[in-house]
């Protein structure tokens, strides 16, 4: 009997909340579901946020479901006032065009696109552009109440900054998105992260009270860390999929370094290892739970951004724990640098010359084999010639100067 893709979801971590869970329990089981997931433009590359829908997506496909990637051309002019203090800088078509093609190659990694079940590609800016507004407020805005989106939680957060009527609208759209791929493709499920669970509603209640069908919505957990805080954030700022905002050393690193309780979670979430391998490798949570990190963060960076480039990190990260500078990763910077203050900030390890001094002066900087301690100290001519910068115990980067 074939498994239900459901059950792969749960028993790995996937699934948040659901709607109608026992009718859409059976749906999957029982059919080939159309589906699709969202993403909004507006940076040119996806990041660690995205990953995990996007990873739903690929086994929801691996199951024979139909996944519709749905780029926000129209919405992402407005944008998602969902988990904002703000509101979002307005882009244009041409900035949403290239984001929405950058994303496309990036997913091609995880999904496929051509082939016996190829995934759909659309763009809600082919229908979103062309509504007449009277029109959408006579056959969409109908059946919204104010009463009740003033409750959900994306706006409920805005209202004492500032909610615009521009924003208020995105919740429409985002139902009216649903209702539109759910008329054209036959799309009877949405998927996302569990912040988008509001504006989900929306359009699985638009379907049902428009055209008395069924319609469902899965939102999938996000990435925590022990906190209850969004993982992905690193010392340079977000965890991003495009090596030219994140180097793949950086990224593998960062796997590298996660937190001995969310080793298992991550590779639920994060790869395609079989979970006996998961358990039997996570199972220690002592100094052999370093073997099971190192692994995740090959299958993750292998993911991303190929096995080559993953091997390659893999030989950087451990050049640079057993002080092998030859393999270390390096970065070139202008010989003028002059103190070490500079150099932390150049190369990533600190925002600013007051957290690089706060580092210095609280011991965790050494060049060589030498302790830092002097927030103002300078780099001598002869470590020029052969530096290795270290901070803390797991971060060792060769530098080169110019």
């Amino acid at each position: 009997m074939t498994k239900n893709v459901y059950d792969v979801l749960k028993e790995r971590g996937f699934i948040k909340q659901t709607i109608y869970d026992e009718d859409l329990y059976k749906m999957l089981g029982e059919e080939k579901v159309t589906f699709y997931v969202g993403f909004d433009p507006t940076a040119d590359s996806l990041h660690i946020g995205h990953y995990i829908p996007v990873m739903a997506m690929a086994w929801m496909q691996k199951f024979g479901h139909t996944p519709i990637a749905l780029f926000g051309g129209g919405t992402g002019m407005i944008g998602d006032p969902s988990g904002r203090s703000d509101m979002r800088n307005m882009m244009t078509v041409e900035q949403i065009n290239h984001n929405v093609e950058c994303f496309k190659k990036q997913m091609s990694r995880f999904i496929s696109f051509e082939g016996e079940n190829p995934a759909i590609i659309a763009n809600n800016a082919d229908w979103l552009l062309k509504l007449n507004y009277v029109d959408f407020l006579r056959d969409v805005g109908v059946y919204f109440s104010v009463n009740k989106m003033l409750t959900a939680e994306c706006y409920k957060q805005r209202l004492e900054k500032g909610l615009t009527f521009f924003e208020f609208n995105y919740m429409l759209m985002q139902g009216y998105d649903f209702y539109k791929l759910n008329t054209t493709y036959g799309c009877k499920l949405q998927v996302g992260g569990d912040d988008q669970w509001s504006n989900m509603l929306a359009g699985v209640d638009l379907i049902r009270r428009k055209t008395r069908k069924d319609a469902f919505c899965l939102t999938c957990t996000l990435l925590l860390n022990s906190e209850g805080k969004k993982m992905g954030k690193t010392q340079k700022g977000a965890l991003w999929l495009d090596e030219n905002k994140c180097s793949v050393y950086d990224f593998y690193q960062y796997f590298r370094n996660v937190e001995d309780v969310k080793v298992a979670e991550c590779m639920k979430l994060l790869t395609f290892m079989d979970l006996k391998e998961i358990e039997e490798l996570t199972k220690y949570q002592d100094e052999r739970i370093n073997n099971a990190k190192e692994r995740l963060a090959f299958e993750v960076t292998k993911l991303v951004h190929g096995e080559e480039k993953a091997l390659e990190a893999q030989k950087q990260a451990r050049a640079a724990f057993s002080g092998n500078a030859e393999d270390m990763p390096t970065v070139v910077v202008k010989a003028s640098t002059e103190f070490v203050s500079d150099l932390l900030v150049l190369v990533g390890q600190a925002k600013s010359k007051g957290e690089a001094k706060r580092l210095i002066e609280g011991g965790g900087v050494s060049i060589n084999d030498t302790k830092i301690t002097d927030a103002f100290s300078k780099i001598s001519d002869e470590d020029k010639k052969g530096l290795v910068l270290h901070k803390g115990k797991k971060v060792h980067i060769k530098i080169e100067f110019n």
